[in-house]
C-alpha cells in the first residue's frame, strides 16, 4: 500500500508523483517553516517540472481546507466523544491540532494537487529518451 508506485507514497513522502525517486522540497522536513513551499523546478531523475503552469499551487488552497476540515473534525470526534471532554476543551483541542499539524497540512495538500494532475509511470526513463 505504501510502496513506490501509488499515489499514496507520493503523497506522504513528497516524492516526484511520475518517478517516486527525490523530494520535490529542497528541504525535507516541512516542520523548518522558513522552507516549507521552497521546491525544486523539475526532477533531476525524470525531468518532469513541478509548477506545471503559473500559479499551479493555488488550488492546493481548496485541498488544505478540506483537510483542515478533516483534521478538526477528527480532533473533535477524539475529544469530545472518546475522551468525553467539554465543548470548551474540544475547542481547544481542534486549535491545537489545527496549529500543531499545519505544516504537514500544507504539504500534503501541495502533494495532493499535484498527484490529481500527475500519475507514476514505470517507463519513465523510455519516456526522457524519446523527448531526447
Amino acid at each position: 500500500m505504501l510502496k513506490k508506485g501509488s499515489k499514496l507514497y507520493s503523497i506522504l513522502t513528497g516524492t516526484c508523483p511520475r518517478c517516486h525517486q527525490e523530494s520535490m522540497y529542497k528541504d525535507k522536513n516541512p516542520f523548518n517553516l522558513g522552507n516549507i513551499y521552497k521546491m525544486h523546478d523539475n526532477c533531476s531523475h525524470c525531468g518532469l517540472h513541478y509548477k506545471i503552469e503559473p500559479s499551479f499551487f493555488y488550488g492546493a488552497m481548496y485541498v488544505s481546507y478540506g483537510l483542515g476540515v478533516a483534521f478538526s473534525v477528527a480532533a473533535f470526534i477524539v475529544s469530545y466523544v472518546f475522551l468525553e471532554s467539554s465543548i470548551e476543551t474540544a475547542f481547544i483541542a481542534i486549535v491545537v491540532t489545527l496549529i500543531g499539524l499545519m505544516p504537514l497540512q500544507m504539504r500534503w495538500a501541495r502533494n495532493l494537487w499535484i498527484n490529481f494532475f500527475v500519475s507514476y509511470r514505470k517507463d519513465w526513463k523510455e519516456l526522457n529518451q524519446a523527448d531526447k
